[in-house]
């Protein structure tokens, strides 16, 4: 065990100074032998005897140590932020005093010592995902000072998130005019933006991703919703690219209203570089994947044919194939074996990341074997050469992972 560990193991430990603390709040309702009566048994009767695991709680600070803190969540008992759940929010701890009402989010609904482990990080974080998307339905602005700024667009914060402005949802006033395009210029032309505040409001939040995206333009008469009512899942919209950023391109659909294409949906090969593929002024088609939240999704890949389809006709389990080495990533190495048509060798094939990505060089072309071939799901991985594939449910000596 390393000195750190073995640090973090002796500061969340439940000292006894804290338990003393904490064991009025949880021994109260045992004074009487018989249980609680009265009022408080009915009240009680059809109360959890513990919170369901990830739901936000609310209770009051009845103590606090050198690593934990102890919270009274009525009717479930005490509640413990400690360890690394301690660590992660020590700086919200800081702040809050005994007697204090705090949120947090239920880790665990019965730890160590009958405690229910609590997390204040995670809870903050779901108070504020909520509030983006209230901020969405509301249509609510915010004046954000720039933090910093790229080629396609503006850094900012809200609620202790990154957030981003992409340029083209900046008013006319604040877009950069380069005539020639140039990506160094207009970078240069949004740096001179950093420090200035800016009125926006949010156009999306995805908390999956941690991302915020706001827009400084104006929707016009027309509200967002009234807009988005007009379309439905399904529709094949054509639309003027505005925008390019790292995980999507932005398309306005009509005046004031814009869709995104993340850059999963751009194509059913791999997307490398979407500045190479995509400019602003672009006229494309895409179709809407979804309506939530007064927004829609695109997607330009669903407009073309699924290369899955006819790959199922043509490769099944145990089969031999050449494929040629697209990425490398923490799982293992992602394979095409044909146009839009790619599978993982797993990483438990080799004795190490090094091993593999000796053994399968980006851009090389490799003979493998198909074991996981599942067209509907779009879903396939492979093993590195040729290997006999038994019938499906008899596992061979070869398919066996190596022990590292």
């Amino acid at each position: 065990m390393s000195s750190t560990d073995e640090t973090l193991e002796k500061d969340s430990a439940i000292t006894d100074e804290a338990v003393a603390i904490a064991a009025p709040a949880r021994t109260e309702l045992s004074v009487h032998s018989d249980g609680p009566t009265g009022a408080m048994a009915e009240m009680l009767k059809g109360a959890p005897d513990k919170p369901l695991e990830k739901t936000l709680v609310e209770g009051t600070v009845i103590g606090k140590s050198k690593m934990a803190v102890y919270v009274d969540i009525p009717p479930f008992g005490t509640g413990i932020i400690f360890g690394r759940e301690y660590l992660n929010a020590r700086n919200i701890i800081k702040e809050i005093n005994t007697g204090d009402a705090i949120s947090a989010k239920v880790v665990t609904p019965e730890g160590e010592g009958g405690y229910i482990e609590l997390s204040l990080q995670e809870a903050k974080q779901a108070i504020v995902w909520a509030e983006a998307k209230q901020a969405i339905d509301t249509n609510a602005t915010f004046n954000l000072a720039i933090k910093n700024a790229n080629r396609g667009g503006l850094m900012v914060e809200w609620q202790g998130l990154d957030g981003f402005i992409p340029a083209s949802q900046l008013k006319p006033e604040h877009y950069p005019k380069v005539a020639d395009g140039d990506k160094d210029k207009i970078a240069e032309e949004l740096r001179k933006l950093i420090t200035q505040s800016l009125t926006v409001y949010l156009i999306s939040a995805d908390p999956k991703e941690g991302k915020l995206i706001f827009s400084e333009k104006e929707l016009g008469s027309k509200s967002r919703k009234e807009i988005v009512s007009k379309y439905t899942l399904g529709d094949v919209v054509e639309g003027e690219v505005t925008g390019v950023v790292d995980f999507g391109v932005f398309v306005k659909i009509e005046e004031g209203f814009e869709g995104l294409v993340h850059i999963s949906e751009v194509d059913w090969s791999l997307v490398e570089n979407l500045r190479e593929m995509f400019h602003p002024g672009d006229k494309i088609k895409a179709k809407i994947i979804e309506v939530k939240d007064d927004k829609v999704s695109l997607s330009v890949k669903a407009l073309k044919r699924n290369p899955w389809l006819d790959a199922e006709g043509k490769y099944k389990k145990g089969d031999t194939v050449k494929g040629v080495v697209i990425r490398h990533n923490k799982h293992g190495a992602l394979v095409s074996i044909e146009e839009g048509v790619a599978g993982l060798v797993h990483i438990s094939e080799f004795i190490s990341e090094d091993e593999l990505r000796q053994k399968l060089e980006l851009g090389k072309t490799y003979a493998l074997t198909i074991n996981i071939f599942d067209p509907k799901n779009q879903k396939m991985t492979m093993l590195f050469g040729e290997k006999k594939i038994s019938a499906p449910g008899a596992a061979t000596e070869m398919e066996q992972p190596k022990t590292k």
